[in-house]
Order: structure tokens, then C-alpha cells, then sequence
């Protein structure tokens, strides 16, 4: 388990290619026009650093316009953004990467991903987010989605070993073998919708563990992915949340907590299920 007692939201993570990424990061789904726009320079604002968004979210535009619009410099701000299914293939990744950064108005995106494994096409995917960053167009590539067999099968053809994958994370669905395999390669596991899209924040079990510690039930669930060594991306448009979730770095959940936290796995996913993928 990380070492916990200098964590700060300016806390990184060192990626295997050295590119350094915001351990908290502010995921965007469902967050579109003004609202979007207005929770991006909130968050900015109050000292996040690390922007996670994908062309099929719909919000790239106004994310890019945020950022643009904010007082910090591009290269403090770490964006990421991904590739969305019907865009899989060697030509038409590159040209949906080049999409995403016309939309978003940036030179360059901190961080590419595959967003879903599709059959077939994945591999050549792979191959021209290689050229991108080998191009110098993004600083690091991933995935999201992947299980220990799609991993398996890139890592068999890749040039370039991912820095990330994405995948859903929380006490309710602690995916400890997947996580194991992917630190044995040095990826780090990336935790999206750790707050369980709110569906468990008032579980009896969370809400005593929170009551503990004097946080609520979303600090928790925030808490412990950092404490289970992931990158975390809750998710949030409004205001008062974006505030309370980085607020997470005055406490720490003792070992006897985190082995409850642990016993929450109950295989509960609140999204798409990618152990079902081919």
C-alpha cells in the first residue's frame, strides 16, 4: 500500500514512460454545455489538476474552452480523453485523435486511451496511438476496459506498453487480481465511477466506516482507491461536490477499515461490464 503521510492534491503518479499524472483527477461523463463548462473552471480553480473526459462524453469542446480560459498554464492542466468504439481501426484512430484535439482546442493531450476493447480492431487501434506518441501528438496511451486477457493480447503485439487502464473500481467492485497483473507491468490501474454513481453511498457499512473517520461516505470511497494504489476520477458537475471530493488529504483510513472496505467486493458494477468482452 502507498505511502500516505506527504499526500496532497498536487500528489503524482510516475507513469512508466516517467510522465508524471494527478493522483485525483475530475471525471466529466454526462457533464455537457455551460454546466460542464462552469464545473471545469470551478475545479481548476480549487487546485485540481487533472481533467478526464472522451469523445463520446460529448464535452470535449467545452472542456477545451475552460482550460483555455483558466489563469494556469496548459502544461499544469492533464487531460486525457479517449477513443471511442465506432472510431477503431488504424486510419480512423488517428483521425478520431486528431478530432478530439480540433475540439478540445489544445496542442497536445496528456493522456490517449483506448476506450473499449473492440474484437478485431483493438490491435491496429494500438498501432497508430503508438504514432501518436511516438509523434509527440500526446505525452502517454492507454486503455480503459480491459480485463487480463485484452492486456495479454496487446502485450504479446505492443511496441508500447500502457501507462494506464481504466476500469471501475470501488470497495463494491475491488478488482485485486486485475490490479495485481497490471502493477506486475507496471500500468496503474485508473478508478472510474468509484463512487458507485451514488447507488452505495448510504449503505449502512460505508456510513458507519464514514462516521469513524468524521468524513462522508464519498470521501471514503475517494480515500480508499488512494490508499488501494489507483489513480481516482470521481465524478461531479456540481460545485459543492468537485469542493467536498478533494477534500480527502487530512485523514486516512486505518489498515482495520480498509480490510472492511476490502469485504464490500460484491462484483457490483454500476456501468458496462468488459469481462463479458471478447
Amino acid at each position: 500500500m502507498r505511502e500516505m503521510k506527504d499526500l496532497s492534491l498536487q500528489s503524482t503518479a510516475e507513469l512508466n514512460n516517467g510522465v508524471k499524472i494527478p493522483l485525483l483527477g475530475l471525471g466529466t461523463y454526462l457533464a455537457a454545455g455551460d454546466r460542464c463548462y462552469t464545473a471545469i473552471r470551478h475545479a481548476i480553480k480549487i487546485g485540481y489538476r487533472h481533467i478526464d473526459t472522451a469523445a463520446m462524453y460529448e464535452n470535449e469542446v467545452e472542456i477545451g474552452k475552460a482550460i483555455s480560459q483558466c489563469d494556469e498554464p496548459r502544461e499544469e492542466i492533464f487531460v486525457t480523453t479517449k477513443l471511442w468504439n465506432s472510431d477503431h481501426g488504424y486510419e480512423k484512430a488517428k483521425a478520431a485523435f486528431e478530432a478530439s484535439l480540433e475540439r478540445l482546442g489544445l496542442e497536445y493531450i496528456d493522456l490517449y486511451l483506448i476506450h473499449w476493447p473492440v474484437q478485431e480492431l483493438r490491435l491496429d487501434s494500438w498501432r497508430a496511438l503508438e504514432e501518436l506518441y511516438k509523434e509527440g501528438k500526446c505525452k502517454a496511451i492507454g486503455v480503459s476496459n480491459y480485463m487480463e486477457r485484452h492486456l495479454e493480447e496487446l502485450l504479446k503485439e505492443a511496441k508500447v506498453v500502457p501507462v494506464v487502464n481504466q476500469v471501475e473500481f470501488s470497495p463494491y467492485l475491488y478488482l485485486k487480481e486485475l490490479q495485481d497483473y497490471c502493477m506486475a507491468k507496471k500500468i496503474w490501474i485508473q478508478a472510474y465511477s468509484p463512487l458507485t454513481k451514488g447507488r452505495m453511498l448510504n449503505d449502512p457499512p460505508l456510513m458507519e466506516v464514514a462516521k469513524k473517520n468524521q468524513k462522508s461516505t464519498a470521501q471514503i470511497l475517494i480515500r480508499w482507491c488512494l490508499q488501494r494504489d489507483t489513480i481516482v476520477l470521481p465524478k461531479s458537475a456540481n460545485h459543492n461536490n468537485i469542493s467536498e471530493n478533494m477534500e480527502i488529504y487530512n485523514f486516512e483510513i486505518s489498515n482495520d477499515d480498509m480490510k472492511s472496505l476490502d469485504a464490500f467486493h460484491r462484483n457490483m458494477r454500476t456501468t458496462w461490464d468488459p469481462s463479458t468482452a471478447p
